[in-house]
């Protein structure tokens, strides 16, 4: 039997929450080596590990895959949460790229200036409700089933509950005038394995605050 797969990465959320959102999601136990200094970083470039240099990095399958989205789409097709077909893909890939979008902006939140931090929260809480919310709150209504593809859990369910959670870090009533958007909330939260990711002690990340800022400063020379 393969070994659990191995997360390379910080100890904070970054670009490998999704992946931790992921794989919890699909019910699959991971193991993590935390990244916590630029020495451990740069031994892992020295090992000719990092294809690019960069993290995140995940053991599976005997493989050392990097890439954020490469990871994804493997872990979302070896756990059938890729949809039934080319054009169901296709739909998942769409929705997923859009809260990608979203999530970015608010990764990158907290390592913008002072200064511009009240802006951009800003166009982070317009663009959740005028161009990313909208969509997905139309194509529950559309659709008219409990998830946005098919008629079954998919990456871009579990993507969009992880995109809602950190937009209400933003503004914790964010989804008021997505009535659809609440109760997909309420429903996906309540999936047994998600359920057990979001309660405390797993290995879901909090939210990025000025004391892992400096951290992730130090390690990646930024």
């Amino acid at each position: 039997m393969a070994g659990k797969p191995k997360l390379h990465y910080t100890k904070g959320r970054g670009k490998m929450e999704s992946i931790r959102w992921l794989l919890a999601a699909a019910g699959v136990e991971f193991e993590e080596e935390f990244i916590e200094t630029k020495e451990d970083l740069e031994k892992l470039r020295n090992d000719g590990v990092l294809m690019f240099q960069q993290v995140p990095m995940v053991e599976i399958d005997g493989m050392k895959m990097v890439q954020t989205r490469a990871i994804l789409s493997y872990i979302a097709a070896k756990y059938n949460l890729y949809g039934k077909d080319l054009k169901e893909r296709a739909w998942i890939d769409m929705y997923v790229e859009g809260t990608t979008d979203l999530m970015g902006m608010i990764m990158y939140l907290p390592f913008q200036p002072a200064d511009t931090k009240e802006k951009n929260l800003a166009l982070i809480i317009e663009r959740a409700t005028t161009r990313y919310f909208p969509v997905y709150e139309k194509a529950l209504k559309d659709h008219g089933h409990d998830y946005l593809v098919g008629n079954k859990l998919s990456w871009a369910d579990i993507h969009l509950l992880e995109a809602i959670l950190m937009a209400e870090e933003c503004k914790p009533d964010i989804l008021s005038a997505f009535p659809l958007l609440q109760a997909f909330k309420g429903r996906t939260s309540n999936i047994p394995t998600i359920k057990k990711f979001l309660q405390p002690g797993s290995q879901r990340k909090p939210p990025t605050d000025e004391k892992f800022v400096a951290v992730v400063r130090k390690i990646f020379n930024i």
